[in-house]
């Protein structure tokens, strides 16, 4: 496509933001482009995505200004809602999703960072919600994700202050994983998820659905929620094979998704 790029390395996705001249900036022709690829990744087959930025600036340096400049209340509310209902497709896949963030994640492309199931990124990456400093809010979910993954307290302050941050800061505030040399990032994505691929599917899964979905219900519900997942993996071949391999001592043939 003219602006997402996607390629499969066996269990292995990894999407690309590609539009390097305008480092990667978010416009409605981008995120339809993205919805488009997030919606044909074959998730029987793929077990994890990576989500990038082209080029070695730029991961998404935010949503594109020259498309907002001259939107209506109404026409950005509209565009806030494109950007949201793409990020929360994403944040909802039943697979991992990894941001591995090569450079500037700002605004849009922060937003886009955090409905990943957790970032790497690079050292000359950096981060922030500058969007007080145009005369608006973050609208694809900033003032929302950046609170529930560093706290209310950081958030309000990085938001309110529209200050950058650069890769270390980031780490230290829990906002990514881990921080690589430019040249190791795509790599280290790659072990990442081929670590998480080669575990039981069905269980990843099951994992990722209780994370998410646990962090927005009282605890009491959270648990009946991993209760009933738990239970859910039990009689399927991946369990089966996975029990019987350890009590065995060898290692699992084959996990299978069922």
């Amino acid at each position: 496509m003219g602006y997402v790029d996607y390629e499969s390395k066996g269990q292995i996705g990894i999407i690309t933001i590609n539009r390097p001249k305008a480092l990667n900036a978010l416009n409605s022709e981008v995120l339809d482009e993205l919805k488009t690829v997030v919606e044909s990744v074959d998730m029987e087959e793929i077990r994890c995505l990576i989500v990038t930025g082209a080029g070695e600036k730029s991961f998404v340096a935010g949503a594109d200004i020259a498309e907002m400049s001259g939107l209506s209340a109404a026409e950005g509310e509209a565009f806030g809602k494109k950007g949201n209902d793409v990020f929360r497709m994403i944040e909802t896949l039943p697979v991992p999703v990894i941001a591995a963030v090569n450079g500037f994640a700002l605004g849009g492309g922060c937003e886009l960072s955090m409905c990943c199931d957790f970032r790497i990124c690079s050292e000359n990456a950096m981060f922030g919600q500058p969007e007080v400093g145009l005369g608006i809010t973050p609208g694809f979910g900033g003032t929302q994700r950046l609170a529930r993954l560093v706290g209310p307290g950081m958030a309000k302050q990085l938001i309110y202050t529209a200050k950058n941050i650069r890769a270390e800061e980031a780490l230290r505030i829990g906002l990514v994983n881990a921080v690589y040399p430019l040249e190791q990032l795509i790599p280290e994505a790659e072990k990442l998820a081929a670590r998480i691929a080669s575990n039981a599917p069905i269980a990843v899964r099951a994992c990722k659905k209780a994370v998410n979905e646990g962090l927005e219900a009282d605890m009491d519900a959270a648990i009946v929620l991993e209760e009933k997942l738990f239970g859910s993996c039990f009689g399927t071949h991946d369990q089966k094979e996975g029990m019987s391999a350890f009590l065995e001592k060898r290692k699992e043939r084959e996990f299978l998704n069922h």
